[in-house]
């Protein structure tokens, strides 16, 4: 069984990503569905104005503490090679590393950076919302679906 401060880490690496999956979840399943119904002109400001406020110190925490968190497991556990639990941790540690962290960076932040640069009420952010809602969920239930594995994962290299 895990012990001792490697037990710590993996609890909060399941925990960390555990928390991700479920932010992940709220824009895949309702929020994202909320800010299309809206007007574009609406829905762009509204989505540009979550853009900033995800920045925060608490969400990046969570976000970047476990994708840290990720890594050391990884680390350790190819150090350490444990009799149990190897596989699982090693396949949790990928999944938020790439699934999760990897998606962020390669597919949700330019969209993202592509909608900062344009002005809510124009034609050029009206035409870009319908593409960009259509994308920007399907690479968020991508992030959901690695991160909620990746807790699952985390919690059977415990067990």
């Amino acid at each position: 069984m895990i012990e001792g401060p490697y037990f710590v880490l993996t609890v909060l690496g399941g925990l960390g990503t555990g928390l991700a999956a479920g932010v992940f979840c709220a824009f895949s399943t309702f929020v994202m569905k909320g800010l299309a119904a809206l007007p574009p002109a609406q829905g762009v400001a509204a989505m540009q104005a979550i853009n900033v406020a995800a920045l925060t110190p608490a969400f990046m925490i969570v976000f970047l503490g476990s994708a840290v968190l990720c890594a050391v497991l990884a680390v350790v556990t190819f150090v350490l090679l444990p009799d149990e639990g190897t596989v699982e941790l090693l396949l949790g540690s990928a999944l938020y590393l790439f699934g999760a962290f990897g998606v962020t960076m390669v597919a949700n932040v330019p969209r993202n950076d592509a909608l900062m640069k344009m002005e809510a009420g124009t034609r050029e952010a009206a035409a870009f919302w319908t593409t960009y809602v259509r994308e920007w969920t399907a690479w968020n239930h991508v992030r959901m679906v690695a991160s909620a594995a990746a807790a699952i994962s985390y919690v059977l290299a415990l067990t």
